[in-house]
């Protein structure tokens, strides 16, 4: 009998393909947040804020893989665009603009 079994190499291409649009996403709303709202170092460094974007960006993937059992939903993508960009303008406390 033929098993499909993941290589070590197979599972690290899913693996960056699945994180591809959460660090996508974060890249441009840190390198972005600069032109609306990031003013000083009240945001803190940048590769800080991509950081804790990112992290945002991956749960929220995490999230709609569990939810909907696949990922590439639109729901989830949508879901992604708005917690990342919520997260970047609570980092640059975009309510005191």
């Amino acid at each position: 009998m033929w098993v499909n079994s993941m290589g070590p190499l197979d599972i690290l291409n899913h693996l960056l393909n699945f994180s591809a649009p959460a660090a996508a996403l974060a890249l441009a709303v840190v390198l972005c947040g600069r032109f609306f709202g990031a003013k000083g170092a009240a945001a803190g460094p940048r590769w800080r804020q991509f950081a804790i974007v990112f992290a945002v960006g991956l749960a929220v993937l995490a999230g709609g893989l569990v939810l909907w059992g696949r990922d590439g939903k639109m729901l989830t993508y949508a879901a992604l665009v708005v917690a990342t960009a919520t997260c970047q303008w609570v980092l640059v406390r975009g309510w005191k603009g």
